[in-house]
């Protein structure tokens, strides 16, 4: 059962499509389907804190992704299932693993999906099996969107994790020349990078990457470190909800365009100290719940269609990506969880607890 034929999808995915029972913790709903790509010898890259790593101990089929277990389908049997809910689903992401068939099979992919249904379709590439020539023919397979995942936030974190020092395939500088094609092919707007917050990066390091996206054209869609059983990472914890949070606000004000991490004022270690705008402001955006939702593309309506429900975390009041606005109570433990803001930054450090 491999890929073309056959597609892995998550199990939100598979619940949504009536593939699956079961219901979504607080009636949370899934709008865009994920399928992944699949081959009895897997993925042949190698990095630390992926479910799907080939240096992880089991076989390629039992390995979950993202947290999930993800089931096997025929190709078939998904657009006959999406064509039925065609009007709820707002996108589709089809994501590639670093396999010497995953090119050409996603493109073939894509182009039936999107010759069969009006669906939105992204893609979640794997730049070292590609060329910018590819990019042009994801977009005429139908493609409008694409992810690069380029997960850690620094050159040196990214070749321990994923390069050389784990003997994995996987280069920066073709990461990041990647992401600028494809936007230079999709559009402003139509590519983005994923960041993993709690890779032992500092803060500071990952607002720059973030707003190094942002002046390429990307945006940024965030997940929090969550370990996957039998990686080589499953004993490194995830991140103090803290400071993913105001990773969380940083990353808002970045791509929304409201501030720019030089505004940012950093501690000794990196931690976020000040976001540089009006304290007035800054609590009206944490009260917006916005920052705190699910960052990821987009639906023809604008909204964010990938949210990914509980991706990051097991179910329960400490959501860290809310696939749904934020309700009252849930904004009050936001603020909780919040480390502090600096008021009047001109006339001395004031700190005043967010929990007050």
């Amino acid at each position: 059962m491999e890929s073309p034929e056959y597609l892995r999808m998550s199990l939100a995915a598979a619940l949504t499509l009536g593939l699956k029972n079961g219901s979504f913790y607080r009636g949370a709903k899934l709008y865009c389907i994920n399928l992944l790509l699949t081959y009895k010898k897997g993925c042949y890259a190698r990095c630390a804190y992926c479910g799907l790593s080939g240096k992880r101990r089991r076989e390629y089929r039992e390995k979950s992704f993202i947290r999930v277990p993800w089931p096997t389908y025929p190709l078939d049997l998904i657009i006959e299932r999406m064509r039925e809910r065609e009007q709820s689903i707002k996108r589709i992401c089809i994501s590639m693993i670093t396999h010497v068939k995953a090119k050409e099979d996603t493109k073939y992919v894509c182009s039936v999906i999107h010759k069969s249904l009006s669906i939105p379709i992204s893609l979640l590439i794997s730049p070292t099996v590609l060329k910018k020539e590819d990019l042009y023919d994801f977009k005429h397979a139908g493609a409008d969107m694409i992810g690069v995942a380029i997960d850690l936030a620094t050159k040196e974190l990214f070749d321990r994790f994923r390069g050389k020092g784990i003997g994995g395939p996987h280069r920066w500088e073709r990461y990041w020349s990647c992401l600028k094609q494809s936007i230079e092919v999709f559009g402003e707007g139509n590519a983005g990078a994923h960041f993993i917050v709690g890779l032992e990066e500092t803060e500071r390091e990952m607002c720059k990457a973030i707003q190094r996206v942002k002046d390429m054209g990307g945006s940024t869609h965030l997940f929090s470190f969550y370990p996957e059983g039998g990686s080589l990472l499953e004993d490194h914890p995830p991140p103090p909800m803290e400071q993913y949070r105001m990773i969380q606000i940083a990353r808002f004000l970045i791509d929304e365009g409201i501030a720019r991490e030089e505004q940012f004022r950093y501690g000794d270690d990196g931690e976020i100290l000040d976001f540089g705008i009006d304290p007035a402001l800054l609590e009206d955006i944490v009260n917006s719940g916005r920052p705190f939702m699910t960052s990821g593309c987009k639906g023809r309506d604008g909204q964010v269609a990938c949210n990914r429900p509980y991706a990051n975390e097991r179910p329960g009041d400490n959501i860290r990506n809310y696939p749904f606005p934020p309700t009252p109570s849930d904004i009050q433990r936001i603020w909780g969880q919040l480390r502090y803001v600096i008021k009047g930054r001109d006339k001395g450090v004031q700190r005043r607890s967010l929990s007050n």
